[in-house]
């Protein structure tokens, strides 16, 4: 199995608000669940965030518990944790797609972002984004413009930490 969501599509929603995952991420929420066994829906979180995220957000069982175990490291009481809090756990749904892999995005979360006979499907590594198709081109030429500010020669992979290889290898070791 694998444990990266790659990829992306748009897909049909219909009026109950089902939409049909791609396949390839419904093996990488099957992986990232370490309750999930052959014959039972994988375990998700949906967060929706703020009046500024314009997507939603769907993370794997150990994504999300990473972000929560992450958040149990600030001080409790302190802005930071409870900005946190509000949008990881207040800003969230749990979900599971269903027998034929299909999510239910509720009306109110369709009507957020703006998501009406179709959704965008955007891989982000260990989550991936359901936009709205009209949001999600606005998204990608605004990347895509930054990419073309940065010159014919540049190649991305040079925002990476230098020392990321490194220290994973030695992780592994």
């Amino acid at each position: 199995m694998t444990d990266r969501f790659r990829g992306e599509g748009i897909h049909k929603v219909d009026a109950k608000g089902r939409v049909s995952i791609p396949a390839l991420f419904r093996r990488v929420l099957e992986s990232g669940d370490p309750d999930w066994t052959e014959g039972l829906n994988p375990n998700a979180v949906m967060v929706y965030g703020g009046i500024t995220q314009k997507y939603l957000e769907v993370y794997t069982q150990n994504a999300i518990n990473e972000v929560d175990e992450k958040i149990s490291y600030l001080s409790r009481g302190s802005k930071e944790r409870r900005a946190l809090e509000h949008i990881f756990n207040g800003q969230s749904l749990p979900t599971q797609p269903d027998e034929s892999g299909r999510l239910v995005i509720p009306q109110r979360l369709r009507e957020k972002v703006g998501i009406t006979n179709e959704a965008h499907f955007f891989a982000t590594g260990d989550t991936f984004q359901i936009w709205s198709p009209e949001s999600s081109n606005e998204k990608v030429k605004s990347i895509e413009s930054w990419l073309t500010e940065q010159g014919d020669d540049f190649d991305p992979l040079v925002l990476l930490n230098p020392g990321t290889a490194k220290d994973i290898k030695e992780k592994m070791d």
